[in-house]
């Protein structure tokens, strides 16, 4: 399963995975909404569903390069 998850997204491109974390990642700018949303997290502060949908839509673009990163190392090997 993850060996499958890992070929599909080391097929896509680098340019755009940087692109989306660029921009639905760090949305809104100042300050990044990420950054609220793990601070909310930390606090316990994260209560609201809307919160939560906020957290795992500008955070997807992060996990995205972590597992573009993942299999690019995995396929060096």
């Amino acid at each position: 399963m993850m060996k499958s998850i890992l070929f599909a997204v080391d097929q896509l491109n680098w340019g755009l995975v940087i692109l989306i974390c660029a921009t639905l990642g760090l949305a809104p700018f100042t300050p990044p909404h990420i950054i609220e949303k793990l601070s909310m997290l930390i606090k316990g502060n994260l209560i609201k569903p809307l919160d939560w949908f906020d957290l795992l839509l500008h955070g997807f673009p992060w996990v995205l390069l972590i597992l573009k990163i993942t299999a690019f190392v995995v396929k060096e090997k």
